[in-house]
């Protein structure tokens, strides 16, 4: 496909993958590909979304997942000199930015967060859930900053697009009100309460993580590609 037209976004607004019937003749060559883009996600994080989309249908990929997958590829192909920017910086400082997509998935209502999909009762609760696995990510990187001896000593930034989830982290009586939420999303509070983090309010149009959740207008997702800082680079 080197010489495919090239498309300004890896994932369509108005198509999502779902499960069909019309299975795809050539499932392993559906798998590599796919396998193969994981890869690329480590230095391309603007692909996230779709190549984990893609990943959710290895078992019995249909001819729909297939021409999902080849736009893709129509994607990169166009932006071959793309890549992740990493330039030195004066602080130490960590900032997380987490987000959920609540009930986002029109199969099965699931909920998708930057790093798990999960069915959730209410938009409080998928917005919480992500950010308790930012937490947990958060949480390894401070432990990996302190062996390095780069730890500013001060605590993390977690930046979150739900009130909501925000006041749960912080305010214990509303978990009178939220029993349902399990006990492990509780970790953030423990985090919060310690001092080593510090959840913050971001309006939805600086919230980074929304390129993690759902497909997005080209606008939009090059405007949050650029400040994840992939861009392009010479060869």
């Amino acid at each position: 496909m080197s010489e495919c037209k090239s498309l300004a976004t890896p994932a369509a607004v108005t198509q999502s993958a779902t499960p069909s019937t019309d299975e795809f003749e050539n499932p392993t060559q559906y798998r590599r590909l796919v396998g193969a883009l994981q890869y690329l996600t480590i230095t391309r994080p603007d692909l996230s979304y779709a190549v984990n989309s893609l990943c959710q249908f290895m078992h019995t990929p249909t001819d729909e997942h297939w021409g999902l997958l080849k736009r893709v590829l129509r994607y990169v192909n166009g932006t071959q000199e793309y890549d992740l920017r990493i330039t030195p910086s004066s602080s130490t400082d960590i900032h997380a930015y987490s987000d959920s997509d609540w009930a986002g998935c029109p199969i099965d209502r699931k909920s998708t967060s930057g790093y798990a999909r999960t069915v959730a009762r209410s938009s409080t609760e998928a917005e919480y859930k992500g950010l308790a696995d930012v937490s947990a990510e958060v949480t390894w990187v401070v432990s990996l900053f302190r062996e390095l001896g780069l730890h500013s000593g001060k605590p993390a930034t977690l930046w979150c697009d739900n009130l909501g989830a925000t006041y749960l982290a912080a305010n214990p009586v509303f978990h009178a009100r939220t029993k349902h939420v399990e006990i492990d999303y509780h970790f953030v509070r423990d985090k919060v309460a310690s001092g080593d983090f510090i959840v913050s309010f971001v309006s939805t149009k600086d919230q980074l993580a929304d390129i993690f959740t759902k497909p997005l207008p080209a606008p939009r997702f090059q405007t949050l590609r650029d400040k994840l800082n992939v861009v392009s680079q010479p060869p």
